[in-house]
């Protein structure tokens, strides 16, 4: 692609250019001109040379590329900060969880880490620093991007200590949504763009498509709708999609809280259990692959890329490059809408709601760590304006280039190269070393007025394919998430997304087997026959409770209880 011949062209004098830009002129649009972000650039680490470069150990659990640091955001973000990372994943691409307890047999552990959901296990184990005292002294880019929500990043009131940051955005717009359902756009074409209100009216449309065009053109027989579920996708695909559709509830994981902020394990739910027996029926109607539970995930996501599949339940994230596969081949009537899809017309999509700040899993800094003022330096770098433009917007002359009005845009090229090629982060470093670090949310402007992510209201219209625009024009809308529920319509929890608390070890433990018991029954109760299906579910239900599920309902009821204190 042009692009791809631009940046190899490019790319050894934009270097020197962005090496010498990340360390002066402030005043930039494309670094967004505050003091915060200067100091950054001049940060040295914490007991090296000038010029001397100090290379820090990371453990990220989410993740299995390989990151050799060389890509030229990497670089840059060393020639602005003097430290290069050598990341490490968990071995073979499993769960953390394992790795993460040998670290602690060991006492062995990397200068930063993203445990995910084991943070919990390092910080009873002493391994984790309490940052506070770092982030006052060398942090005032992470204060100024947390800003109000600083406090909630505090362990509890008896614990105030600062372990971990947050890996997801604070604040922002959602301009742009998979919903709590996806389907092909020619489906919903084929509806004359009429969104489902209800599971039956989302079923008559898939059966209605699947009657008229049982093969692609490529003469493949069409899927209704296919899950990933033989391995921890079935969280994503199965477990998600049920309080989303059958509840209309936020992501809190496995777990629904009441208005009086009382916990649920959600499998309990009776609208839930009604949910699971709709996808009984479509399993022996045949609407769901009767493979879901046994393919792999990289079968999946070949079957979503062969364009078969006419709906999911998933996260884009999950199936996007499958998506970036039919979009090169043209495929644009096979790519997905998302849809604000719920079991009754009663009950709404929260897929927009703003949940607050999400803590409990973020970057930390361990206490072996060589260099914790280093540390804190890279992560405050990381949260001033130009670390975050770096991060998610590239090379200024190569990724992005800054318009008349003193604007970031990215070329038509650019975009198209970001939404094709798989391995656009990985060549260009864009968006490749943002995550799990602390990022500011869609739509938030920098001091230039620009956003600090390249998704903005203007550019998410800008990028539409013509599938999507057809639908903004059969809608008469100018996002597609102008059909949603809108944010304004929900209350921001006092609590923050369940799923990422760090929770005491043995409500862990029970959780954890609450979740094996799951996952095997639910499926089973998929799978078999629509009669048996009340005495597996209530078969389910018992075994959850010989599991632990009304204690850890009490001991999660009382951690959320500890975390409205810490705001309120």
């Amino acid at each position: 692609m042009k692009c791809k011949k631009i940046s190899a062209l490019l790319l050894t004098a934009v270097m020197a250019v962005s090496v010498l830009g990340g360390c002066g002129d402030s005043a930039s649009p494309a670094n967004g001109g505050t003091e915060s972000s200067s100091s950054a650039g001049d940060s040295q680490s914490g007991d090296s040379a000038e010029g001397e470069v100090i290379e820090l150990t990371f453990f990220t659990a989410d993740g299995t590329q390989d990151d050799p640091w060389t890509d030229p955001v990497a670089e840059a973000i060393t020639a602005a900060t003097g430290v290069k990372l050598k990341t490490s994943y968990p071995i073979g691409g499993n769960d953390e969880s394992e790795q993460v307890a040998l670290m602690i047999a060991e006492q062995n552990f990397p200068d930063i880490i993203f445990a995910k959901g084991s943070g919990g296990s390092l910080i009873e184990a002493g391994a984790m620093m309490d940052m506070t005292e770092l982030i006052e002294e060398y942090g005032p880019n992470i204060k100024k991007l947390y800003g109000e929500e600083f406090e909630k990043l505090k362990q509890s009131e008896d614990d105030p200590a600062i372990y971990q940051l947050s890996a997801y955005a604070v604040g922002g717009e959602k301009f742009k949504h998979c919903g709590t359902a996806q389907v092909q756009w020619d489906v919903l074409k084929a509806n004359d763009y009429k969104l489902p209100d209800t599971l039956e009216e989302f079923e008559t449309m898939l059966k209605d498509y699947l009657a008229a065009n049982p093969t692609t053109e490529d003469g493949l027989e069409r899927i209704g709708f296919t899950l990933s579920a033989s391995d921890w996708h079935w969280m994503i695909t199965l477990g998600n999609p049920a309080g989303f559709i059958a509840d209309g509830a936020p992501d809190n994981g496995q777990w629904l809280v009441d208005e009086n902020n009382q916990a649920m394990y959600k499998f309990r739910s009776d609208k839930e259990r009604e949910y699971f027996r709709w996808m009984c029926r479509m399993y022996n109607e045949g609407i769901l692959d009767h493979e879901f539970a046994t393919q792999t995930h990289e079968d999946y996501i070949a079957k979503v890329a062969s364009g078969r599949v006419l709906a999911l339940f998933d996260s884009d994230w999950d199936y996007q490059d499958a998506e970036k596969i039919l979009k090169a081949d043209g495929k644009y009537g096979s790519t997905y809408a998302g849809l604000p899809l719920t079991m009754d017309a009663d009950t709404k999509c929260a897929a927009l709601m703003y949940q607050g700040l999400t803590t409990g899993t973020g970057v930390g800094i361990t206490t072996s760590c060589k260099d914790p003022v280093a540390a804190i330096k890279l992560i405050d770098f990381l949260c001033s304006d130009e670390g975050q433009v770096l991060n998610k917007w590239g090379i200024e002359g190569v990724n992005y280039f800054i318009d008349e009005e003193g604007h970031r845009y990215r070329t038509e090229d650019e975009v198209k190269y970001a939404a094709e090629d798989t391995d656009y982060q990985k060549k260009t470093g864009v968006g490749f070393h943002n995550y799990p670090f602390p990022t500011y949310g869609d739509g938030i402007l920098d001091p230039g007025g620009s956003t600090y992510t390249t998704t903005s209201k203007e550019a998410v219209i800008k990028e539409y394919h013509v599938e999507e625009k057809a639908a903004c024009e059969a809608w008469g809308v100018e996002l597609l998430v102008d059909k949603f529920p809108q944010a304004d319509e929900f209350e921001t929890p006092d609590y923050p997304p369940l799923w990422a608390l760090v929770k005491p070890m043995e409500f862990d433990e029970i959780g954890d087997k609450l979740d094996e018991v799951s996952w095997s029954a639910l499926i089973g109760c998929i799978t078999g026959t629509e009669a048996d299906f009340d005495a597996s579910y209530d078969a389910m239900l018992a075994e959850l409770e010989k599991t632990g599920m009304s204690e850890a309902e009490q001991m999660l009821t009382e951690l959320i209880a500890e975390k409205v204190a810490l705001v309120k």
